[in-house]
């Protein structure tokens, strides 16, 4: 661990201290360790780098072909996917989380093709910077 001295203006730091509280980081370090990984992983997706991510779907098992569209979209980036979980929340719902590893260009190509699946009902790609 490094120490440095960083200056911020009253109302940044202001600013930075309602972000500490809001997701109860210990310290503002830690939340300035926090925003810095974020910018990274935002940065290595905008410029294409690999990341590791999750797609999580929420669908209505009741639609027809809906698991059928989705493991032969999966199929198509076999490369990119390291597993899948498929839990039944209830009667009608699953949730399925999908494990990707790549260049970001290609799983978002693949989290977009998943999402526009007829009868998702909610979706969302969470990436990160592999190290």
């Amino acid at each position: 661990m490094k120490r440095f001295g960083v200056s911020l203006e009253e109302e940044l730091l202001c600013k930075l201290d309602e972000l500490v509280e809001h997701h109860s980081f210990p310290n503002r370090s830690q939340a300035i360790r926090f925003l810095i990984r974020r910018y990274i992983t935002e940065d290595n997706w905008a410029n294409n780098q690999p990341v590791s991510g999750c797609l999580v779907l929420v669908y209505d098992h009741h639609r027809t072909d809906v698991q059928k569209q989705l493991t032969a979209i999966q199929h198509d980036y076999h490369d990119l996917v390291l597993c899948s979980q498929h839990v039944h929340l209830d009667h009608d719902n699953c949730i399925e989380t999908i494990t990707l590893k790549g260049r970001a260009d290609r799983i978002r190509t693949l989290s977009d093709r998943l999402l526009a699946v007829k009868g998702i009902i909610h979706g969302e790609l969470v990436m990160s910077v592999i190290r």
